[in-house]
């Protein structure tokens, strides 16, 4: 009988297969659980009314993200549900015996950025975080993906959770990017195309000449993404690139493991011959810089473009932007510059937002916000000496958090201001009541914090 070939999600969802349940979901066993302390404490208060302990709890990695300031980590946090909620997170993984990376642990960050860079994440594993991001960690190779609270209990509780298979999608991109466009240029693309629904019900793998050629880092942002199409995740084939980003890191396979584990991780991949439900293919030469114009991640354009003109000028998007159709988004002033989040606030991000405002001045009528992902980040930032070519820019650095990507702290926006932000996320006041949000990539947002208006990167490469 003819047998089929597996894609990389397949392979991976069936080494993790407990169980299914007829005409329902499969029962899943989970490698690792990441917690942060927004979605956490009602989980914990569960295992406590049900007088039930941590499974796994050497599977479960907690650190603070969403809710932490980003100045003055030192000083009591001023906002109180913050306060306690950081402070819950502490305490509840303490009582638990989970390893827990709070605002004085200098492996502190944002949980999608902590993962890989600790060496924490590895191929082949499922990973799950009540946080819809987690999909981060899909570009090492692995099937991880955003759960619930009570989902969160459920894992915390037996190790495992109750999931539907999704569908397969492949989506292909070939060819060399141009001058100025990044990995964020290319994921707001292929959005812009398939719509902010258009992976719902699908685990998407991204292949192809140009996804191969991009930089661990970078392929973190493609796949941080993934959730901004409805996908329920994103995956790319561990390769060369990956095991040598993962080799030598705090958590990763110690010396004596690392040949049989990289053997093993050769072998995730997708067979020739393995089917998917649905499949795309883009040129990486029809892209340049990206912004978006509208209030979700879809409504995204070329840098040079106009707004289409057959939307409606009466469109709640544009009314709330601020646009009309038609309208060109280059030259148009801005507020604030927010450089961060999980998906641009590694090292590479700050690298790349350096090498355009270098020499140069920001512009007076711009606020920044530049905030590493992680104290890893942060430290690397000041080995380097990224915070005094950006401080001669007119530029501040923060300390590491969410920041000003979903306003759950003290880094807002304004109402009725603009913020070119390197996030995930446009939607109505999720920087701030009122915000208005132009997502772009960090070349794009260094270039516009300089001019003070959008501004195309290539202009100073």
């Amino acid at each position: 009988m003819f047998k089929m070939g597996k894609t990389i999600f397949e392979k991976i969802w069936g080494q993790h297969k407990v169980d299914s349940i007829e005409g329902g979901p499969d029962i899943l066993f989970i490698d690792k659980q990441f917690i942060h302390e927004v979605t956490s404490p009602q989980a914990f208060e569960g295992l406590r009314n049900r007088k039930t302990g941590v499974r796994r709890p050497d599977r479960v990695v907690a650190t603070t993200d969403h809710n932490v300031p980003t100045i003055d980590q030192h000083l009591p946090i001023q906002e109180e549900l913050s306060r306690l909620q950081v402070s819950k997170l502490e305490e509840n993984c303490k009582e638990f015996g989970i390893d827990f990376y709070g605002l004085s642990h200098p492996y502190q960050g944002i949980v999608h950025i902590i993962g890989p860079e600790l060496g924490i994440t590895q191929p082949g594993m499922t990973i799950v975080c009540g946080d819809s991001h987690t999909s981060t960690h899909g570009a090492l190779g692995t099937v991880a993906f955003g759960i619930g609270t009570s989902e969160v209990e459920m894992v915390l509780a037996t190790q495992c959770i109750l999931q539907y298979k999704p569908m397969t999608m492949r989506i292909n991109i070939d060819g060399k990017p141009g001058k100025g466009v990044t990995s964020k240029d290319i994921i707001l693309y292929v959005i812009s195309k398939l719509t902010a629904s258009g992976g719902t019900g699908y685990f998407i793998e991204y292949s192809g000449s140009t996804i191969s050629s991009l930089s661990m880092e970078a392929r973190m942002t493609i796949c941080n993404m993934s959730i901004e199409m409805g996908a329920r995740g994103g995956i790319i084939a561990p390769d060369q690139v990956t095991f040598n980003y993962i080799k030598g890191r705090k958590f990763a396979p110690e010396k004596e493991n690392w040949s049989k584990k990289e053997k093993e991780w050769s072998q995730l991949f997708s067979d020739p011959d393995a089917r998917f439900d649905k499949e795309y293919s883009f040129k990486a030469e029809d892209i340049e810089p990206m912004v978006t114009f509208g209030t979700n991640p879809g409504m995204g354009i070329g840098i040079s473009e106009h707004i289409p003109f057959d939307l409606d000028e009466s469109d709640k998007s544009l009314q709330y932007m601020g646009f009309m159709p038609g309208d060109q988004l280059l030259n148009k002033p801005i507020d604030y510059v927010f450089l961060g989040s999980c998906t641009n606030g590694r090292i590479e991000d700050f690298r790349a937002f350096t090498s355009i405002v270098k020499g140069r001045k920001k512009a007076d009528n711009v606020t920044s916000y530049l905030v590493p992902g992680s104290k890893l980040v942060e430290a690397q930032i000041k080995d380097e000496g990224i915070d005094k070519i950006l401080n001669n820019a007119g530029f501040e650095l923060r300390q590491a958090g969410c920041s000003a990507c979903l306003a759950m702290n003290e880094d807002k926006v304004p109402e009725g201001k603009y913020c070119v932000s390197t996030s995930n996320r446009n939607f109505e006041g999720r920087q701030g009541p009122g915000s208005r949000t132009i997502l772009a990539s960090p070349l794009t947002a260094a270039a516009s914090a300089l001019t003070g208006k959008i501004t195309d990167p290539r202009v100073f490469i």
